[in-house]
């Protein structure tokens, strides 16, 4: 089993990225049921690539927002393996990705039902005990939430959370750079490990494109 916070450094994809880093706690201290979690993310026209589609130009995007492959997102399977190897059983989640009208960044909001009475000063002692010591993971204070600018540019992912107890829910709040956290970022900071090099190496001074 993985060592509690220490090796959630490489994911899959830049949506499993918010929705594993925001849930690994929940999961691993076995605070939530493991059925009936709801990811939902919405994602800047970057996470679709640089490949010319007319869903994706500024005319069609711009003023709206809307869900796509629901249901069926090609991410939906890497994000249910890795909790399944953090929970040691199978998990299997509802995932619904968002396209809004901006370049980079993706704003996830995780729901999950209540196992252990918990409230938001002691669950967020609990994620920054788990995430002591990662630079690139913060947790942000009581009644503070993520903006997917303060991450832009960045290989940070914000987390923020609330227990409401009027319906029995957790809900986590992720914000990462899709470019960044979710991508280059990333992929430089897994190479720096496993290079035996600083995981903060190249990645405090980021470029932007755009």
């Amino acid at each position: 089993k993985k060592i509690k916070g220490k090796n959630i450094v490489s994911n899959p994809g830049c949506y499993p990225t918010g929705a594993i880093l925001g849930l690994a706690p929940l999961i691993e201290e076995e605070i939530i049921n493991l059925k009936g979690i709801v990811i939902d993310s919405k994602s800047g026209v970057t996470g679709a690539g640089r490949s010319p589609d007319i869903g994706y130009l500024f005319s069609e995007v711009n003023e709206g927002v809307k869900a796509y492959k629901v249901g069926v997102h090609r991410h939906t399977p890497e994000i249910e393996q890795e909790l399944s190897l953090l929970a040691e059983e199978k998990v299997a989640v509802s995932f619904t990705p968002h396209l809004i009208p901006m370049d980079r960044g993706i704003l996830t909001t995780i729901y999950t039902s209540i196992k252990k009475d918990t409230d938001d000063r002691s669950l967020l002692s609990l994620y920054k005990r788990y995430y002591s010591g990662r630079i690139f993971i913060r947790i942000l204070d009581q009644g503070r939430f993520p903006y997917t600018k303060d991450v832009r540019g960045t290989n940070f992912c914000d987390i923020g959370l609330k227990v409401d107890n009027r319906v029995g829910r957790i809900i986590v709040v992720t914000a990462i750079d899709n470019l960044g956290k979710g991508a280059a970022g990333q992929a430089i900071q897994n190479m720096n490990i496993m290079m035996g090099l600083d995981e903060k190496e190249g990645l405090l001074f980021p470029g932007l494109f755009p």
